[in-house]
């Protein structure tokens, strides 16, 4: 398996070289909204530890960022008043990843609406600091 690449988009988000819109941060993890959503709200969660994916994960760190997802899973439904969800996780390019640092992609859904095709549409950044400040609202309590 390929190693950890430090220059991936999502480990410069952490570092602050480049922007998100995020809406949750810890000292483990961070989430932040898609900025090419599949669906209103799309959110990803990552962790702050460098992993490829979760082949290489510590188990320990996978745990707590699976509990993150669903703490963000949880206010996304609220938030977006989704019927549904989908929780996405993709391992080597074979399989659908396309940034290789560990990530759970989020996706609040409304029935009988179709996902975008991955990488099809870039929302209005307006829009997406709207819905980031209203999900990091939610998840502030």
């Amino acid at each position: 398996m390929p190693s950890y690449d430090p220059d991936n988009i999502f480990a410069k988000i952490l570092r602050g070289e480049f922007p998100a819109y995020k809406v949750y941060e810890d000292d483990r993890t961070l989430a932040f909204l898609d900025i090419m959503p599949q669906a209103p709200g799309h959110t990803l969660v990552v962790p702050k530890t460098a992993a490829r994916n979760v082949l290489d994960v510590e188990p320990d760190d996978l745990a707590y960022l699976i509990k993150v997802t669903q703490k963000i899973a949880k206010a996304a439904m609220t938030v977006f008043a989704a019927d549904g969800l989908n929780v996405f996780q993709f391992n080597e390019p074979a399989a659908g990843q396309s940034v290789f640092h560990l990530h759970f992609h989020v996706i609040p859904r409304k029935q009988g609406i179709a996902l975008r095709p991955p990488a099809s549409f870039k929302e209005d950044p307006a829009v997406l600091a709207d819905q980031a400040a209203k999900l990091a609202a939610a998840l502030k309590g």
